[in-house]
């Protein structure tokens, strides 16, 4: 095989080390860092050959179970690049930065966003659950602050009072939710990533992404799904 002949550079374990430091790294900036990394170690660059570089750096990972991945923003659509952990898959891998206590609090959490219409879960839902936990009761102070945490961590994404998944924590996740959550967890049936914020054809069931909605709508006089054909009922963004 090429690639697992294909050499490591000091460009592309750099880059690996900021991709690592960075938790996840939105596209654009993927896309600079390869090339400063290329330039600084005076090796070929080519600005669309990423995922080439990337397939190298993955190639080397293999026997550590760990790969880069890309994923998809859910919010607008734009790629993200996070390193994650293959042997891992579970969300005890989040072990040895949280207590039982905040763990069982992000898990609580995470079943209210996948079993939510919509993909959120307001912060007055996830503040009453604080004191209910098994471990043991948390002040609603105390959660306020754990679920801050969370969000600087780059695990949820709140808004306006309203709490989703982050992209890293979907990229990192995306395995433990489809198999904990058979059920409700759905693939986006455009690009093929979980989704959690979608919209559902309201006949057979799939789900897309909004941004990827907005795309394969763009142009239609009248959406359609994609699956079955039937008139979509959800308003498109």
């Amino acid at each position: 095989n090429n690639l697992m002949a294909a050499q490591m550079t000091n460009a592309h374990r750099r880059f690996l080390q900021v991709l690592m430091s960075n938790g996840i790294t939105e596209g654009s900036e993927a896309r600079k860092l390869h090339q400063h990394c290329c330039e600084t170690d005076k090796v070929y660059y080519a600005h669309d050959k990423l995922d080439d570089f990337i397939s190298t750096i993955n190639s080397h990972l293999q026997p550590l179970f760990m790969q880069i991945r890309k994923g998809i923003s859910e919010d607008d659509g734009r790629a993200h690049y996070a390193v994650v952990n293959l042997a891992e898959t579970e969300v005890t891998k989040m072990a040895s930065d949280y207590t039982e206590i905040e763990l069982e609090l992000f898990r609580k959490t995470m079943d209210l966003i996948i079993l939510s219409e919509n993909g959120f879960a307001s912060s007055t839902d996830i503040l009453n659950l604080a004191d209910q936990l098994k471990t043991k009761k948390m002040k609603k102070k105390e959660a306020e602050q754990v679920l801050k945490v969370f969000v600087e961590d780059k695990w949820l994404s709140e808004k306006n009072g309203e709490y989703t998944l982050h992209t890293r924590c979907i990229i990192e996740m995306e395995q433990y939710i489809l198999s904990n959550y058979q059920d409700v967890a759905r693939k986006c049936n455009i690009c093929h990533s979980l989704a959690i914020q979608s919209q559902v054809c309201e006949s057979c069931g799939i789900g897309m992404h909004l941004p990827c909605v907005r795309k394969y709508f763009r142009g239609q006089t009248e959406p359609r799904c994609p699956k079955c054909n039937e008139f979509w009922s959800c308003d498109t963004p």
